[in-house]
């Protein structure tokens, strides 16, 4: 990771930005874990995200909105862990189509972006296409932004980095509950993995960047 320079490691040719669960029934004004959005808003992380994509779409970087969702009756959701107990207890109503599992507002979904939903796991590359979708565009570096650093974007990251990508995290535009253990988690796990920037850094890299070229 030596002497990489961050506007070569985000190219636009061959990166992508990748929303976890940045919908509304999770750190929208609806969210079911009112926690995990009052830690996004401490960092001002949905306007951060905002951002993001609005540049990412000015340049052609494919923008990835990776949603929670549940088929009807739950049919293959996972009840193996006390987080999954957790959700159906805070009452979240993740049916497709219904306003929980749609991207915030504030970021919205521009006519390039994908939309991939996850109905089982921890995390869109493990038994989804996320992987085979970036790999087939050429993607080798992921922008990981959203929620949430308990648990999400660390799986996230571990199996990006395992699937052999780089992983950018603006610290700005990831939230975990509490604040103080998403920074921690940043700080002395994320940190080793990962390359730690600011949705700053990531525009400022972007500022002079020729748009992406998808491959042939």
């Amino acid at each position: 990771m030596a002497n990489i320079v961050l506007a070569d490691l985000v190219a636009p040719a061959h990166t992508a930005l990748v929303l976890q669960e940045v919908q509304e029934g999770i750190v929208g004004a609806s969210s079911a874990l009112p926690a995990l959005a009052e830690a996004g808003a401490r960092v001002g992380m949905i306007g951060h995200i905002a951002e993001l994509a609005a540049r990412a779409r000015e340049l052609g970087v494919p923008v990835v909105h990776c949603t929670a969702e549940n088929l009807p009756n739950r049919f293959g959701a996972n009840n193996n862990a006390r987080l999954f107990a957790g959700a159906r207890k805070a009452g979240a109503d993740n049916s497709p189509g219904s306003a929980s599992v749609m991207p915030v507002r504030e970021v919205g979904v521009g006519p390039g972006d994908v939309v991939l939903p996850r109905y089982h796991g921890l995390g869109p590359m493990t038994g989804g296409q996320l992987d085979s979708l970036l790999r087939n565009e050429g993607i080798t570096t992921i922008v990981a932004v959203g929620v949430s650093l308990n648990v999400a974007i660390v799986n996230l990251t571990f199996d990006a980095v395992n699937r052999a990508y780089q992983v950018v995290i603006p610290t700005d535009a990831v939230a975990g509950a509490p604040p103080e253990y998403g920074d921690q988690v940043l700080a002395n796990t994320l940190g080793l993995v990962a390359t730690l920037v600011t949705t700053a850094d990531v525009v400022g890299a972007w500022s002079d960047a020729p748009p992406r070229t998808r491959p042939s």
